[in-house]
């Protein structure tokens, strides 16, 4: 099981220590860093940065919201980003949720969320091999654009820049089962949001039957220290604004798989607290347990037995989100054992 860091998106501004920790992590040996958006920072910016100042570990986007470009340009940025590193690009993609789709970027969420994954992916690949001009007539993107609006002047075309590796791997960000199963037919990795090593089939089927070579990585909340319970309130946290605030109380997929996961009347009341306003509630009310078995945190002992867990099954690259350089050697001793 390879390492990766994951550095997330940008809070209220940059974050001065993300070029320091993925040359720690890349001194470290870990395989690749990663970096996020949402609505405020841009996933390749950062990455782009992080580039220019290492030379061996991969650079990966957990994930590049398909909401926020066209495929064509996520094509753009992927490949440029590529030649610039020497080779070191993985493209994650997710599809995020209504709230952020429509609020933010203002486009509608499309109705069919498993058609609009699979032309964005197909773009993004005819994109990368050059083999032709790009064409799709897709029911959520056509290239060329031929809308009731359209001029009819559109061509077919391929890019200008010869892309550095046609086969740079595509990762997609799934959540429910039917997601994951398309995931492992035109994907070449996943990026699990929470991944419970004790309870993979929450995911559906598609996870006992993966492709060879196939890359499983999820992200995983990472600290080393003495008391467990205090450890886990940054991983409280982040579940109570991604369950409680990252989506509509109708339909938030965070909060489903929670469900899924054995939580629902947990999930329900955490969404029903950061809804009303009642923030530090709704982190409190996020289970111990949950928190928990989703994360690496506590003392050094007790990470080394937990992350045998995490190795016995799919996962081929545990991305750790990870706070310190401490917590990132000691991940890189164990990992290593």
């Amino acid at each position: 099981m390879r390492l990766g860091l994951a550095l997330g998106y940008w809070g209220r501004g940059p974050s001065p220590g993300h070029v320091a920790l993925a040359q720690e992590a890349e001194r470290l040996g870990y395989d690749s860093v990663w970096t996020a958006e949402s609505w405020g920072s841009d996933v390749f910016t950062p990455l782009a940065w992080i580039a220019a100042h290492t030379s061996r570990i991969r650079l990966g986007t957990a994930v590049a919201q398909m909401a926020a470009r066209p495929p064509t340009t996520t094509a753009m940025h992927a490949l440029t980003l590529d030649h610039l590193s020497g080779g070191r690009m993985m493209l994650g993609l997710g599809l995020s949720g209504p709230q952020v789709v429509e609020g933010w970027y203002g486009r509608p969420f499309p109705s069919s969320p498993l058609t609009a994954t699979r032309e964005y992916v197909d773009v993004v690949r005819q994109v990368l091999r050059r083999e032709a001009p790009v064409e799709l007539a897709g029911r959520f993107h056509s290239h060329p654009y031929r809308g009731p609006d359209a001029t009819g002047l559109g061509k077919p075309l391929k890019p200008i820049t010869h892309p550095l590796r046609p086969g740079l791997p595509i990762l997609l960000g799934a959540e429910g089962p039917k997601n994951v199963a398309q995931t492992a037919r035109i994907a070449d990795g996943w990026l699990p949001l929470y991944w419970s090593p004790t309870r993979p089939e929450v995911y559906g089927p598609a996870v006992r039957e993966l492709p060879e070579d196939f890359l499983v990585a999820p992200l995983a909340q990472a600290r080393v220290c003495d008391d467990v319970a205090e450890g886990l309130l940054p991983v409280k946290a982040m579940l109570g604004f991604y369950i409680g605030g990252m989506g509509h109380a109708a339909r938030n997929f965070h909060a489903d798989l929670m469900a899924r996961m054995g939580y629902e009347e947990e999930a329900h009341r955490i969404q029903e607290l950061f809804l009303s306003g009642r923030r530090e509630e709704a982190v409190l009310a996020v289970p111990d347990a949950f928190a928990d078995e989703i994360s690496l945190v506590g003392p050094r002992e007790r990470i080394a037995e937990r992350l045998e867990s995490w190795r016995k099954g799919p996962v081929t690259d545990l991305l750790v989100l990870a706070p310190d350089p401490h917590t990132l050697r000691v991940l890189a001793e164990l990992n290593s054992r």
